[in-house]
């Protein structure tokens, strides 16, 4: 059974997750489409920043959040005087965090989608009239859909293991910033708190694996739905 403060950071784990992967999810769908069918100046540049969260340290994204978003930097202050929005210390700077980090694994499903789709199924509806914005919304996202929905478990799967850049950006806060995987680093501190970070680190990988199964299997499933 899990303490009240467990199922505190387990619940607040989804939270985030849910909210970094839905607000990230259409920004993921226009880049990924960008990078599979524009041709344009800087297309490699966009590539390289998109993946850039893959190989840059997570300390190194969260630092980076932290100057950008702080209430002492410049955008950040602005946001908190003119909006109040507060990200620094907050759930919702986690989800931003976690957002940026697994941006990337939406970003390539969908592209690696995309980019199977025969091309003259969308230079067939052109010949009828369908202009680019409406083959992209009767064509090509309907048949990317694997893609989508695989990147996005795929995204929150990986939210969920996010530590790094949450804990630079918005610290460990107890029921507000405090996931699972910061719930298991504070175990680990704490005198007697191997049993509890046992716990928490099995709970943690099952998620994972479970996520994994689960983007491989909703994938497959509608590749069969829609014929592919």
């Amino acid at each position: 059974m899990l303490t009240d403060a467990e199922w505190e950071a387990l619940v607040l784990s989804f939270k985030i997750s849910t909210v970094a992967v839905l607000c990230a999810l259409p920004l993921a769908v226009l880049v990924a489409a960008l990078l599979a069918r524009g041709r344009f100046p800087g297309r490699s540049l966009l590539d390289g920043i998109v993946l850039m969260p893959l190989v840059l340290p997570p300390v190194v994204v969260g630092y980076l959040l932290l100057v950008t978003f702080g209430t002492r930097a410049p955008l950040g202050a602005w946001l908190h005087e003119t909006f109040g929005w507060r990200f620094v210390f907050s759930w919702t700077g986690a989800a931003l965090a976690a957002a940026i980090v697994t941006f990337p694994f939406q970003v390539r499903a969908i592209r690696l989608a995309i980019e199977a789709i025969d091309r003259d199924i969308s230079a067939a509806a052109e010949t009828l009239g369908a202009g680019p914005v409406d083959r992209f919304f009767s064509i090509v996202l309907p048949l990317a859909l694997p893609g989508v929905v695989a990147g996005a478990i795929t995204a929150f799967a990986a939210s969920l293991g996010e530590f790094g850049a949450i804990i630079t950006f918005v610290s460990n806060v107890p029921g507000e910033t405090r996931t699972l995987p910061l719930a298991i680093y504070t175990a680990i501190q704490s005198p007697g708190g191997e049993a509890q970070a046992a716990r928490l680190a099995a709970i943690s990988i099952g998620l994972a694996l479970a996520g994994l199964l689960l983007a491989e299997l909703a994938a497959k499933r509608l590749e069969h739905m829609i014929g592919r």
